[in-house]
């Protein structure tokens, strides 16, 4: 089990490095700064590098809220996910301050939103509470219905990698301007605890929601998409 629960927190750590640390240090860069869609690009390559790396390992769920969908859908033991859970949250606190540890060394360093989630005033196109509850849910059951059906047996072996990863750069391309872009409460968490805003009175709705739309995923997949 040791090695599974290493692989989450390095997968996790990735992730929130370098999906929230294209954000922080790169999206703005002067003259020549990523944009929205560096940072869309960037949430996709840390899982699908991170999944061909340590996938065989652990699965590479790196997402509590995966590791719930998985389990609903029969692909991973319930008995695990608390462990999953911890390590994931792990990997990407970890990261935070590694990420926060870096950024703060620039001279007119602000945290402000740590590329935190958020909606209503912290929301970066300012979309209130209902549009991030149905975006967040909608994007995270299609997370879920993208990895089942890449991770099942109809696909070749070591295929799936690329169909999520293009899957969460997608998900990241529409929802950005409305929550930020979670589907995963251990990013959320992770950069939460280092912004200088109310993220951490919002953290709330970014582990309701993926964790909702996680479940219905997995029951859509269940019920209608998985059988001959």
């Amino acid at each position: 089990m040791l090695n599974k629960l290493s692989a989450e927190f390095f997968g996790t750590f990735w992730l929130v490095l370098g999906g929230c640390g294209s954000a922080v240090i790169a999206a703005a860069f002067p003259a020549v700064g990523i944009g929205l869609l560096g940072v869309a690009l960037a949430f996709g390559l840390t899982v699908l590098t991170m999944a061909f790396a340590v996938g065989r390992i652990s699965g590479g769920h790196f997402n509590p809220a995966v590791s719930l969908g998985l389990a609903i859908a029969g692909r991973f033991e319930f008995k695990d996910l608390i462990s999953y859970w911890v390590a994931q949250l792990a990997g990407a606190i970890f990261a935070a301050a590694v990420l926060y540890l870096v950024a703060s060394g620039k001279a007119d360093f602000a945290a402000g939103g740590f590329a935190s989630n958020g909606y209503g005033d912290l929301s970066p196109g300012k979309y209130g509470l209902t549009p991030a509850l149905v975006i967040e849910i909608v994007m995270t059951a299609f997370f879920l219905i993208i990895i089942l059906g890449a991770s099942s047996a109809a696909i070749p072996a070591g295929f799936a990698p690329i169909p999520i990863g293009l899957g969460l750069t997608l998900i990241h391309l529409v929802s950005i301007p409305v929550t930020n872009t979670s589907v995963n409460p251990a990013r959320s968490t992770g950069v939460a605890l280092f912004a200088e805003t109310a993220a951490l009175s919002q953290l709330w709705l970014f582990w309701v929601a993926p964790l909702i739309g996680a479940a219905l995923g997995a029951i859509i997949w269940k019920a209608l998409l998985g059988k001959d």
